[in-house]
């Protein structure tokens, strides 16, 4: 009998509401370690707040958020906060600090935490530039004068520059052409696998989906209705699933029009 996999993240029963809104409704969810996760669903499907109640952003209603056996929500202060700082964050929008130059975004955990001095902060954003295939020079650089695949490198960079033991990824191909879509989906994979990092990956990219993760759920109304290999979403068998990913009008997901 093989032993069952050290899980990294383990959520039970996470719920969260917004007035009488359910956005999660009871979420039961398991990442195990060196594996990479990725939650699909439409817009208002909860993934977003998904993310956000593990990272400590949101508080849930109910419910238990695991990081290596420790709940988030019951420990000590001083305990989610070590647990937190070993998370490292893509948002979707990359946000970049525009008052700063590129490497220093890139190096702003590492200084924030004095983990280093800005000489060695400098010389370490440049590694991790080249390591998402960035020249030095681009440090240099303000935000503004980067091409949107390049501030979602930078992005990158800054997420994997404290060598972080979790990853989570907030829709990272969203705005960018299937081309430099694969290119920071590699990446992604590079990295997480050159690290051994547990990753999070929230998307409605199928193609994005398929190349990062490793297994895959999927959110409707605030609950999984599907969890499996993410190299199987395109046939699943899952009447919401296949709708979702093959893109069909007609099916049990319907839009919920305002009046």
């Amino acid at each position: 009998m093989s032993a069952e996999p050290k899980l990294t993240i383990r959520l039970r029963g996470v719920s969260k509401s917004f007035g009488d809104k359910k956005v999660l409704d009871g979420i039961d969810l398991d990442v195990a370690t060196g594996t990479s996760m990725v939650v699909i669903g439409g817009s208002g499907s909860g993934k977003s707040v998904l993310l956000k109640c593990i990272l400590g952003l949101i508080e849930p209603d109910e419910g238990v958020i695991e990081i290596d056996g420790i709940d988030i929500l019951t420990a000590p202060r001083e305990q989610r906060a070590e647990l937190r700082a070993r998370i490292g964050m893509l948002f979707q929008n990359g946000a970049l600090f525009d008052s700063l130059p590129v490497w220093e975004n890139v190096a702003f955990g590492l200084l924030a935490r004095k983990l280093c001095t800005r000489a060695e902060a400098r010389a370490r954003a440049s590694d991790i530039l080249a390591q998402v295939g960035l020249a030095a020079s681009v440090g240099e650089l303000s935000p503004s004068e980067l091409s949107g695949g390049m501030q979602k490198r930078v992005g990158l960079a800054r997420a994997i520059a404290a060598q972080p033991e979790i990853l989570f990824f907030d829709e990272p191909t969203t705005g960018l052409d299937p081309i430099m879509g694969a290119v920071i989906d590699g990446l992604i994979v590079d990295c997480v696998k050159r690290m051994g990092s547990t990753a999070i990956a929230i998307t409605h990219d199928m193609a994005s989906a398929r190349r990062i993760g490793d297994r895959a759920a999927m959110l409707y109304k605030g609950r999984i209705v599907w969890e499996g290999l993410a190299s199987e979403l395109m046939q699943t068998g899952n009447e919401m699933v296949d709708q979702f990913t093959h893109g069909r009008r007609e099916g049990p997901i319907q839009m919920e029009l305002r009046k």
